[in-house]
């Protein structure tokens, strides 16, 4: 009699592969980057930084190019990013790739973690007063309940 086991993808059961961060200029959301890239380091993990670019009605920006805005963000969280990685060269090395997702933080964060196969989130905590009351994108992820979810003050 054989018994046979069906080899399943199982996330996280030897510490994290790839490491999703979510970046967007804040002040937050870059210490966020600043612990993931430890953790990444630590762990031997791929770095995945992720920006989330806004999605606005075309009404709603009033002819102001709100694309073009979004662009210019992803460029210089590029260029921060590359300079950072500069600047510690030959102390640690992390393995880091920038992606880019549209839409809402939350539904992008999801998707991103989703396509890249996640085994954790890293995210900032939100510095929006309002976002006590109705949920900051930190909160719905842990409720979300599919990733350990890292919350960096």
């Amino acid at each position: 009699m054989t018994e046979q086991h069906s080899h399943q993808f199982e996330r996280g059961t030897d510490g994290p592969k790839v490491i999703v961060v979510g970046v967007d200029g804040s002040d937050s959301s870059l210490r966020a980057a600043a612990y993931a890239g430890g953790l990444a380091r630590r762990q031997h993990a791929l770095l995945a930084v992720v920006y989330v670019q806004p999605v606005m009605a075309a009404g709603a920006a009033f002819g102001a190019p709100v694309a073009e805005t979004t662009d210019e963000i992803a460029e210089d969280l590029v260029t921060y990013i590359r300079e950072a990685t500069e600047r510690v060269k030959g102390i640690f090395e992390v393995r880091w790739e920038f992606h880019t997702f549209r839409g809402d933080p939350y539904n992008g964060l999801v998707k991103a973690a989703d396509e890249l196969k996640a085994d954790a989130v890293v995210v900032g905590a939100s510095e929006q007063a309002g976002h006590r009351i109705i949920g900051s994108v930190a909160i719905r992820l842990v409720k979300a309940g599919r990733w350990p979810v890292t919350v960096v003050p």
